[in-house]
């Protein structure tokens, strides 16, 4: 694909194809006591990725389930699903809608919407196309694997401790990425 193009990846057919979830991941990694890096996921529950026949008609769409986090420890994940951060009990799911594909180089960016914690903010996805593969029960697999930084301050997420030596607990910056696998529907 040329870096000036305005078509989808060639190998990708155009129509409607679903987030293969068990096969899905939304990660994230953000810096703790400013040495270390914390990472954890949260479970991609649906989506949808409607292929057109250009970049301009194309969309992506997203639902993820924040009271599936995952940081491998029980005591920060609980208290990650509490009104000190992601409050599942009120906010019991994130989404992601496209606004734009453009193209980026050899690669593309998804401009969208990111809802967590009821908040709304835009961000880009830098994305990776990874390719298509018929899988061995005959359906059409498209792999993607996309990029973004967010400050979890702008979605209302402020809570921090004070560290003894100076500085905070949890850094603002977020890196999240996006592993995806979606099938072709009928």
């Amino acid at each position: 694909m040329s870096t000036t193009s305005t078509a989808v990846p060639s190998e990708l057919a155009t129509g409607t194809w679903a987030v293969d979830a068990s096969h899905s991941e939304a990660a994230f990694t953000v810096r703790h006591a400013g040495i270390s890096k914390v990472r954890g996921t949260v479970a991609i529950t649906s989506g949808t990725v409607v292929v057109g026949e250009d970049l301009a008609s194309t969309s992506v769409t997203a639902t993820l389930d924040p009271s599936s986090i995952s940081t491998g420890d029980a005591g920060r994940d609980g208290h990650l699903k509490t009104a000190d951060f992601f409050d599942v009990e009120q906010f019991g799911e994130w989404s992601f809608a496209s606004t734009s594909v453009r193209p980026a180089g050899s690669d593309h960016v998804i401009v969208g919407d990111l809802t967590i914690h009821g908040v709304t903010r835009e961000v880009e996805l830098a994305t990776e196309f990874s390719g298509t593969a018929v899988d061995p029960f005959g359906n059409t697999r498209a792999g993607f694997e996309a990029t973004t930084t967010i400050s979890r301050k702008d979605f209302g997420l402020t809570w921090n401790a004070a560290l003894e030596a100076g500085g905070v607990l949890v850094s603002d910056k977020v890196v999240i990425t996006i592993d995806a696998s979606i099938i072709k529907q009928a």
